[in-house]
């Protein structure tokens, strides 16, 4: 059994996650959507999302403290992206008909999710030995 994580990391991830969550409604309440349009804030929160969690390993501060990756990884990006909305807001594209936009959006974000972490591993590099665990 795994013991428990420090209260530290606890508070770390925690902040991270309300940060990330206040700027992901944000991003939501600058470019709202109606039911039935593409949802282009959520697709972008989780496009912006998935690219800069592949970078973070790039950054020293990462590298040397596990706080501020956990802060940042699970924390920020966590709280920032969200599976949540997209599957409600596919739901909803589909329940008002709009077959062809639900399916847009959802191999849409899907594809575009899995290039941005591409990208962003390319240029993060390899990561370092001696990184956080």
């Amino acid at each position: 059994m795994r013991a428990a994580p420090a209260p530290r990391l606890v508070v770390a991830v925690a902040v991270g996650g309300a940060l990330g969550a206040l700027a992901r409604w944000g991003v939501g309440e600058a470019f709202p959507t109606g039911a039935e349009a593409f949802p282009w804030a959520t697709f972008a929160v989780n496009v912006v999302g998935s690219f800069a969690l592949a970078l973070l390993p790039a950054f020293a501060l990462v590298r040397r403290s596990r706080t501020v990756a956990v802060a940042l990884g699970p924390g920020v990006l966590g709280g920032f992206t969200t599976l949540s909305a997209y599957s409600e807001q596919a739901r909803a594209l589909l329940d008002a008909d709009r077959v062809g936009v639900a399916a847009l959006y959802l191999v849409g974000t899907l594809a575009a999710c899995l290039l941005a972490v591409s990208v962003g591993s390319r240029l993060a590099g390899p990561e370092p030995p001696g990184a956080v665990e």
